[in-house]
């Protein structure tokens, strides 16, 4: 890992736009192209980060998968069982800036080491310029599967002298408790950038406030690129709707999501002039947005009210987002290109993520977020749709005022985290 490098870690790779339009945004923020450790390198160069023309926002290194390795997994299972190091399994996984040297300091080897400060496992750490990891994962804190490796990953750069950031995060407050493994973890970063005041509220509970930054996703300042309009697209009139497996797999009652879409289109259908655009926003084989989206476009296609969007890069998506007369969305993202596009936005949540960030744009989250576990009745999507109907043009007008400032906090991440980098 070079000197004058700044790693950007936990990219689960841009078949999820949503972690392309991080990836996509904070490359735009800073001076020098990031090195992006990469879940999935084919899916970066499909989309925003390889240009068709080959300009690179970054540098893309793929992360080593275990499943391709088979015998590695073993030996390293095994090393793990002897030496308890459950690091090693993280150094192997980011083995492109583990496997060459993390920090240079000169030509003078160990005595360029000699002054400077030292890690809490006893390595030199260097002063200017030096590598700096940044954790890019969003809300990957509120899911358990990924925590522990969070965790390992965060310790074993501060092993190797490595200052690390956790960017753009959301938070479940009660996973925030005072002398927890996770407020622990948390106070090892040396910089966190929350991206709500929900999350940011929690952390200051547990980690010292010189450490913490309020800070909007992102994203929030991501270019579109407005490609043309399908036949059933009508720019301004259209509702956006987008649906996803994760935001059904969290419903209280099996089956209620799509019943409450369904309802929904129809309710829509029969009672304005508008249409509708199926807009996905992530395409993973494991958790496709499309799939739901197909079934809602079947359901209704002989209307000819209904149009299905197709995949593009999350700079596309955002373009048919922002020609959206009103947006209802169940993916972070898909709702923040609304938002960012100044179009009334209904969010589907199902955790802080989306109540924090419409808390911080409006001063209230109630009536711009339904949670999906609340959705009890068929009907439920339909009273909520009709709210923000009844206040389009106010929410609209909301949004074009607070957005220009949102958008220029949101600038200041790149700052900071070259601010760290740089000290």
């Amino acid at each position: 890992m070079p000197e004058k490098r700044i790693v950007l870690y936990m990219h689960a790779g841009s078949g999820n736009h949503g972690c392309e339009a991080i990836v996509n945004s904070l490359c735009h923020m800073l001076k020098e192209k990031p090195l992006v450790i990469t879940n999935s390198e084919r899916e970066d160069r499909k989309y925003s980060l390889v240009s068709p023309g080959g300009d690179v926002l970054c540098e893309l290194a793929e992360e080593r998968h275990f499943s391709e390795h088979k015998l590695a997994h073993i030996m390293y299972y095994g090393w793990r069982k002897l030496t308890k190091d459950g690091e090693s399994f993280l150094r192997y996984r980011y083995g492109a800036v583990f496997d060459r040297p993390l920090l240079k300091y000169g030509g003078n080897g160990k005595k360029a080491c000699e002054d400077l400060p030292v890690s809490r496992t006893g390595e030199k750490r260097h002063t200017g310029r030096h590598p700096l990891a940044v954790s890019i994962g969003g809300d990957n804190y509120c899911y358990d599967i990924m925590v522990r490796d969070l965790m390992l990953a965060n310790r074993a750069f501060h092993d190797r002298g490595v200052r690390t950031v956790l960017l753009g995060c959301s938070i479940e407050p009660d996973l925030l408790t005072a002398g927890g493994a996770m407020a622990e973890d948390m106070n090892l970063y040396d910089l966190i950038i929350a991206r709500e005041s929900i999350t940011y509220g929690a952390l200051k509970k547990v980690v010292p406030e010189g450490k913490l930054r309020l800070l909007p996703d992102p994203a929030f300042t991501l270019g579109k690129k407005e490609l043309p309009l399908p036949v059933g697209f009508a720019e301004g009139n259209t509702v956006g709707l987008n649906i996803s497996p994760m935001v059904q797999g969290n419903e209280a009652r099996e089956g209620i999501t799509m019943s409450n879409y369904k309802a929904l289109a129809e309710h829509i259908i029969r009672t304005t002039d508008m249409q509708i655009a199926l807009i996905p926003h992530v395409v993973w084989e494991r958790n496709d947005d499309r799939k739901p989206l197909r079934e809602l476009y079947e359901a209704f296609r002989d209307s000819g009210r209904v149009v299905l969007i197709e995949d593009g890069s999350c700079e596309e998506l955002k373009g048919y987002i922002a020609r959206c007369r009103m947006f209802i969305g169940a993916r972070t993202h898909a709702t923040i290109a609304a938002y960012s596009s100044n179009v009334p936005t209904l969010a589907v949540g199902y955790s802080v993520k989306a109540r924090g960030i419409a808390r911080d744009l409006f001063g209230d989250y109630e009536n711009y977020v339904i949670p999906v576990q609340q959705l009890q009745e068929k009907e439920d999507l339909i009273g909520a749709f009709e709210w923000l109907k009844d206040y389009e043009e106010e929410i609209r007008q909301d949004l074009r005022r607070v957005m220009p400032e949102y958008k220029k906090n949101a600038m200041r991440i790149g700052k900071e985290v070259e601010k760290l980098w740089e000290e």
